[in-house]
């Protein structure tokens, strides 16, 4: 499939295994080695697509590779500016707000992006159900995207996914031409499954099986790399 493929990949939960909190996740030179080498083959088709930031993209080691940050509302190219919205004071006040509500409740975690922010409840599920209301009455209150998440709630502004960032990707050098193939493994990934699919490719989900728009599916991350050490070979 990867053949003439523009491939959009995500990260958590698809290159890499998820992890307690956003800073141990485990990139590793190996992974590093297989993207270039796969981002070579494909002629520079291979852009990351992630929920994250582009600045964290890039301080995990992806900097050599097109990004697209903060669920499609960031772009960048390797070595060249972020071109993102500003960070908008909406946001700074719900960063304080989620900070409050964490306060005295181990395991919740306030994650601080470049233009949005997210309260994570991985370590304290049992505080899920009020963190979803919280965190939908501020997104009401300051006119901001709620944004789900595995295990996570994040709010930012609107406007764009991970499927308007295909389509914006895909409409210029090195990935217009190419057949596109996204692939991911939350909720946040369907909208480029969707995307994919309206010019003629497919999505590819990583997991357990469940109600998806992608096409294909494989079970976990050690598959992801496998597939994707067969196309460098292919």
């Amino acid at each position: 499939m990867l053949n003439g493929a523009a491939l959009f990949v995500d990260f958590d939960g698809t290159l890499a295994p998820l992890a307690d909190t956003p800073d141990a996740v485990d990139v590793g030179d190996d992974l590093l080695s297989l993207l270039a080498r796969l981002r070579d083959r494909l002629d520079g088709r291979l852009a990351i697509v992630s929920g994250r930031s582009i600045a964290t993209l890039r301080d995990l080691g992806f900097g050599d590779f097109l990004l697209s940050g903060t669920h499609g509302l960031e772009f960048a190219r390797p070595g060249a500016a972020v071109d993102a919205p500003p960070r908008l004071p909406a946001i700074d006040a719900v960063e304080a707000a989620f900070n409050a509500f964490v306060e005295g409740k181990p395991g919740l975690l306030v994650e601080r992006k470049s233009i949005s922010v997210g309260l994570h409840f991985r370590g304290a599920p049992q505080w899920g159900d009020e963190a979803g209301r919280l965190a939908k009455a501020l997104a009401d209150a300051h006119g901001l995207a709620l944004q789900h998440g595995k295990m996570l709630y994040e709010l930012r502004p609107g406007g764009a996914d991970k499927g308007s960032a295909l389509l914006t990707l895909m409409q210029s050098a090195p990935m217009a031409g190419g057949v596109p193939v996204f692939i991911g493994d939350d909720v946040t990934d369907e909208e480029g499954f969707a995307a994919a699919a309206e010019l003629g490719g497919a999505g590819i989900l990583v997991g357990m099986p469940r109600a998806t728009l992608a096409a294909f599916s494989l079970e976990q991350v050690a598959a992801v790399r496998h597939y994707l050490a067969e196309g460098v070979a292919g």
